[in-house]
């Protein structure tokens, strides 16, 4: 597992690819949280990031696709699969190493937004006045909703060996595990199932970290969900013939 992590993380940042998603993630978080006015922390009258928070997993919903398509599906296109197939490695150490190297690309474009957090914090009044414990339970929300998209973008990866394929079902997965269970709920409200059907939706767990409580119980979910679709990604891999 290490050697697949270490050759990802490589890969990533021996070419632009690393450097680009960083890139492109904090010029729009930045155009976000900076310059457009409906959005703009200068526009606010306290100091907050929920700007940050609440853009940063729909941009993640095409970014983190956008990393991860190329995961599986540029190996099976080239051919190099099999390769991997050939080591004394199993199939789950593979995906663990490709996840944790993924997941970890996305975190690193992450850290240079505590820019922002030290920015608004200054430009509080007084200075420092914004909810610490908010902000690490948003942070800790948006990794852990991180992992799940990564571990969606690796499943979509391993069931075709075309990229442009796995990039779109990348963000549909995304898509349908973050917002469309909310929306189905609003169609059950006043009959007790509405809130059954938002506890399957990523982003009701996220909203609930956002808020600076940790529960274990939203720990667990997002720890079952990056599990579960590991497992699917591995079945996958299983049913092909290398």
């Amino acid at each position: 597992m290490k050697s697949i992590f270490l050759k990802e993380i490589n890969s990533f940042f021996s070419s632009l690819i690393g450097y680009i998603v960083i890139g492109v993630f904090l010029v729009l978080m930045g155009a976000f949280m900076w310059v457009f006015p409906e959005y703009s922390v200068l526009q606010f009258g306290y100091a907050t990031l929920n700007q940050l928070f609440e853009m940063a997993p729909w941009i993640f919903c095409f970014l983190i696709p956008a990393i991860t398509m190329r995961s599986f599906a540029e190996e099976m296109q080239s051919g190099t699969i099999e390769l991997l197939a050939t080591r004394p490695i199993t199939d789950l150490q593979i995906i663990l190493g490709k996840f944790f190297a993924n997941w970890l690309l996305v975190i690193f474009a992450l850290v240079p937004t505590l820019i922002y957090y030290y920015t608004v914090s200054v430009l509080g009044a007084p200075p420092g006045n914004i909810d610490a414990g908010e902000v690490s339970g948003s942070y800790i929300g948006l990794i852990l909703l991180a992992g799940a998209f990564v571990s969606i973008g690796l499943f979509a990866s391993s069931i075709t060996g075309n990229q442009i394929e796995a990039f779109v079902m990348g963000i549909f997965l995304c898509f349908l595990f973050y917002m469309v269970f909310d929306l189905l709920s609003g169609l059950f409200i006043g009959t007790g199932g509405d809130h059954i059907i938002e506890l399957f939706g990523i982003n009701y767990h996220y909203n609930l970290l956002s808020r600076g409580a940790i529960d274990s119980r939203d720990l667990i979910y997002f720890l079952t969900f990056i599990t579960g679709f590991i497992m699917l990604t591995k079945t996958s891999l299983g049913r092909r013939s290398w």
